[in-house]
């Protein structure tokens, strides 16, 4: 595993991050978040089905499961995939593989804010699920996601916040910052990686502020929907 370089940009620092959880992020995943989040990605589908769009961009796809979750789901829809880890999609390459739809996914790595082989005014829809708060410049990658959509396009992100219940923000923080990066340490070998996660839910806007600054790139209608006490937001979101 590869030490963290504290010259790095967050960008190179968040690849080789998932790099190196890569291959224990699905079990740590459902683990440390009870598979609550399964429940939230069949939301996002439920969201975007309503729209039955043809193209669809999953930002951050990571290890596929949204992306796989949105080919059984929604009728002939084709779905690109773009991560910056490599390792991570090699894990979805495989689950794409085994799960039978790989004539509904095709997964890259890219950078979301430089998506040089994705034309504009290409996408029906694009989505983001725990992706966001890594991108180095916020603003950047939604305006190119931004200029990928079709006018009328959708962009549907999920993304955990800080739940405004003072008990509830009580009972995540003792959880998000004492448990999980243990449990993160000894399951993956990689403690950084889980204290960085706890700390980027922190650091990113508030619901509200996420919203100005979705309506800053030129997104209008814009919703909010919390999730299980506040822990997470689907925003719903159009060109």
């Amino acid at each position: 595993m590869k030490p963290y370089n504290q010259e790095q940009t967050k960008k190179e620092q968040v690849e080789q991050m998932f790099d190196n959880i890569a291959p224990t992020y699905d079990r740590l995943n459902h683990i440390l978040s009870f598979n609550i989040d399964k429940l939230w990605r069949r939301r996002v589908v439920r969201i975007l089905r309503k729209s039955n769009p043809d193209m669809v961009m999953d930002m951050a796809t990571g290890t596929g499961d949204l992306a796989i979750a949105m080919a059984r789901r929604i009728k002939d829809v084709r779905i690109l995939g773009i991560d910056l880890s490599e390792e991570m999609l090699a894990v979805a390459r495989q689950k794409i593989e085994s799960e039978g739809v790989s004539d509904s996914i095709e997964v890259k790595k890219g950078d979301a804010e430089n998506l040089t082989f994705v034309d504009s005014e290409t996408m029906d829809a694009a989505t983001v699920a725990f992706g966001v708060r890594n991108f180095e410049n916020l603003e950047k990658g939604l305006a190119e996601i931004y200029r990928t959509l079709r006018t009328g396009g959708k962009l549907i992100v999920l993304e955990f916040s800080i739940p405004r219940n003072p008990l509830v923000r009580w009972v995540y923080a003792q959880y998000s910052h004492r448990l999980l990066p243990r449990i993160g340490a000894m399951l993956s070998k990689d403690r950084q990686a889980y204290d960085y996660l706890p700390d980027s839910v922190e650091e990113f806007p508030s619901p509200e502020r996420f919203a100005e600054i979705l309506r800053g790139v030129g997104f209008s209608d814009i919703k909010a929907r919390s999730q299980s006490f506040g822990i997470a937001h689907i925003y719903e979101a159009t060109k």
